[in-house]
């Protein structure tokens, strides 16, 4: 038997939508941020020597650069405004919900706090972004000057492009929280959606262009599609599934009624790390490749006792086998390691037995945390083997076709996850509009029939 609020889910159709103003504004508002966004990617950076620069990013662009490049939608490869854009911030959130797991007061100060614990934390994330944004735009700005990039180097040019991109990553930071709050979805993943669905385009016509010129052979380009349609389908199915544990809750009387006795379900996501561990995993591995390469463009200043560097560079890149495995590796480490503290047995089976739950045929306490530690650690090694097989797909495709391709696993991972969780968004919205409107109607029924009795009651008079 379906539910009340399954059973109006299933009749929501364009009427229904076209009656939802609230969300209609939403909507409106987070199109005209993104536009915002959007025209923000292609405000250079005063003082750069675009032609040189240009230049010196194709030779980095399968690096830490082309990452950060495919998440800012182009921003980095024309050196605009926004080119670190929500990086600092995302690095500063999971820094502090880190430290909020290992540090004593912080930890107090999130489960404790209660809305006050949680906009100190959110603070503390706002000072460390501006830190990390600083640390990184310096990082830039003399790596640029050093490599002659620069139209007129000087510690004028440092500071006014530390300014200008730290200002653009806290306008972003600012942009998404307005998003989160007065739009549709959350604020960061809509950006960095926005970013890389901006950049699907030109992957998409360069696919089809390098299949008309004869560089790919069109079955592989039937087989690229057909892959690409199938880790989709994949990734959808993947992130839906969850294991449900059937939660008790026993009778209590209060008063002369008898109060409780309901279960419900607590779902554990098969993927509950998200797409932080193919992030980090990528981020660490590609930023020595960068530095490597750029130590490998001068082979004439590398010391006899250094003249492996350019081998392992070579290795560390896209396709090889190294990359492969190591990428491999951290992603299952990271994705164990953020799961754990997403998660906490011991806090949730705490907090059903504060109120009153139990797992039946598990004792409340220590035993149920061990056992939703046991559930949860089984269910994440399928979650670690599918964002690992999502994520090896595109590099066994570079190692079949070379770098004149790249097919990026984890952009797919993000622009499906984000495109779902929207979508859930729209649907609940959608569903608070199909409360109200059935509220209001009771509240006019029941308004109705009290007037008509007191009419009936006036003539009975």
């Amino acid at each position: 038997m379906a539910s009340a609020a399954e059973q109006l889910a299933a009749n929501m159709n364009f009427g229904a939508f076209s009656k939802a103003t609230d969300l209609h504004k939403r909507l409106l508002f987070t199109l005209g941020a993104l536009i915002v966004y959007r025209l923000g990617t292609y405000v250079p950076l005063p003082g750069i020597n675009m032609a040189e620069f240009t230049r010196a990013f194709s030779g980095q662009s399968n690096g830490i650069f082309g990452m950060m490049n495919m998440f800012a939608g182009g921003a980095v490869q024309r050196m605009a405004v926004f080119a670190l854009n929500l990086m600092p911030y995302i690095s500063a959130s999971i820094i502090i919900q880190l430290m909020g797991s290992v540090y004593a007061p912080w930890e107090k100060l999130r489960k404790e706090g209660g809305e006050a614990g949680r906009k100190q934390l959110n603070q503390y994330t706002r000072y460390l972004t501006v830190v990390l944004a600083l640390i990184q735009s310096f990082g830039i700005s003399a790596a640029m000057q050093s490599s002659g990039l620069v139209l007129q180097p000087g510690i004028f040019f440092i500071i006014s492009s530390m300014a200008t991109l730290t200002g653009g990553t806290l306008f972003l930071m600012w942009l998404g929280e307005q998003i989160t709050s007065r739009g549709i979805g959350n604020g960061s993943s809509m950006i960095i959606f926005a970013g890389i669905v901006a950049v699907l385009p030109s992957t998409v016509g360069r696919l089809l262009s390098m299949g008309s010129t004869g560089d790919i052979n069109p079955a592989m380009l039937i087989l690229i599609m057909a892959v690409l349609v199938a880790t989709i389908v994949f990734i959808v199915f993947m992130e839906r599934s969850q294991r449900r544990l059937l939660v008790q809750y026993p009778k209590r009387q209060v008063g002369n009624r008898i109060m409780g006795g309901e279960s419900s379900f607590m779902p554990l996501k098969v993927n509950t790390a998200g797409v932080i561990p193919p992030i980090f995993a990528s981020s660490l591995l590609l930023m020595p490749t960068s530095i490597l390469t750029f130590v490998g463009q001068n082979p004439d200043k590398i010391p006899s006792w250094l003249q492996w560097l350019p081998s392992i560079s070579t290795q560390l890149t896209h396709g090889h086998p190294v990359f492969m495995i190591l990428y491999a590796i951290m992603i299952i480490f990271f994705t164990f390691l953020y799961t754990s503290l997403v998660f906490n047995p011991d806090e949730t089976a705490e907090n059903l037995r504060k109120y009153g739950g139990f797992l039946p045929g598990i004792r409340p306490g220590k035993r149920t945390a061990e056992y939703l530690d046991f559930v949860l650690t089984r269910i994440t090694v399928l979650g670690a083997a599918y964002i690992t097989i999502v994520c090896l797909l595109p590099e066994l495709l570079i190692a079949q076709m070379g770098n004149s391709f790249y097919f990026g696993g984890t952009s797919i991972l993000i622009v499906v996850t984000v495109t779902m969780d929207t979508v859930a968004q729209i649907q609940s919205h959608l569903l608070a509009h199909q409360y109200d409107g059935l509220i209001k109607k009771s509240k006019m029924k029941t308004g109705s029939k009290g007037a008509a009795t007191g009419t009936r009651g006036r003539i009975g008079r």
